[in-house]
């Protein structure tokens, strides 16, 4: 019997650190690449895969983000009323249906993996999707759309891959690759940031998945790997150790790390570029940009 993926789980429980101080008051999820946050370009990647059922895991201080799904009905009756039925369009495609949206609280920081267990009784004995909303990834096909369809032959546990360079690996958990077949990839193993110099490939795990209830199973020890954290890596590992296959799937598209201030600032570049109305003027302030630090050389 195929299954098929409806479910995804949202770990949002961090503080965001990284962006302080404006993390202080808005979580790092609803920060805006152009003028969409973060999470609104999750939601529509799963909806695009065929998600039905969005799990978040959250903790306190996180109440912007579960208004940012709600309806905003005063809003909506000012747009109706000066006759902006575009914006009102783009607002109603924020909402989120009753029943269709879930929080879970994390209430301690004890890594991934122990986020994706805080979800385990809304997923109950099926497959399942994990998106971090820090990776943003453009493509034309959405990336967990290519990775369901990939499932759908494997129906096995997977991870979203790319190549990154040998210097960047001890940042990643990285896959040991037993058969490289070009966009699916068997694994014999997957180790969590490994030390310079050890790492048994270049192929790094980055922020989607498709996983198995075995891997809620594993997660149930609560063992602890590296930062002293519950991995979601080991416990996929733990499920390869009894008999389960585990496939990484290098997607095609582009891959942002929005978790860092850099990647943030590329990916607002990049999707304003992108954008029909904001291509021309933004194009030519860099162009002026570079154009002046060249003649100031």
């Amino acid at each position: 019997m195929r299954r098929k993926v409806t479910k995804a789980i949202f770990p949002v429980a961090g503080l965001g650190t990284r962006f302080l101080p404006a993390t202080k008051s808005v979580p790092k999820e609803i920060m805006t690449l152009v003028d969409r946050p973060l999470v609104q370009y999750a939601i529509d990647e799963a909806r695009a895969a065929g998600i039905k059922e969005f799990i978040f895991v959250t903790s306190r201080g996180k109440s912007a983000l579960e208004d940012y799904f709600d309806n905003a009905p005063q809003l909506e009756q000012e747009l109706r009323r000066k006759g902006k039925d575009e914006l009102l369009e783009i607002l109603k495609s924020t909402n989120m249906d009753s029943g269709e949206i879930a929080y879970m609280r994390q209430h301690k920081p004890l890594g991934l993996g122990h986020a994706v267990w805080c979800a385990r009784r809304f997923i109950a004995n099926e497959p399942f999707a994990v998106i971090l909303p820090d990776d943003v990834i453009a493509a034309e096909k959405p990336c967990l759309q290519q990775m369901v369809e990939a499932f759908e032959e494997t129906q096995s546990n997977m991870v979203a891959a790319m190549d990154v360079p040998d210097t960047a690996t001890q940042s990643y958990g990285i896959l040991d690759v037993k058969e490289d077949m070009g966009s699916i990839v068997s694994t014999k193993g997957m180790v969590e940031k490994p030390e310079p110099g050890s790492a048994p490939s270049n192929l790094a795990v980055i922020g989607r998945y498709i996983l198995t209830p075995t891997v809620l199973q594993k997660l149930n020890k609560k063992q602890t790997g590296a930062g002293g954290e519950i991995q979601l890596t080991d416990a996929i590992d733990a499920a390869r150790e009894e008999g389960e296959e585990v496939h990484g799937f290098r997607f095609r598209g582009q891959r942002f790390d929005c978790g860092s201030k850099a990647g943030f600032l590329q990916a607002t570049v990049a999707f304003a570029l992108a954008r029909d109305e904001l291509r021309d003027e933004l194009w030519n302030y860099i162009s002026d940009i570079v154009h002046a630090e060249k003649a100031a050389q």
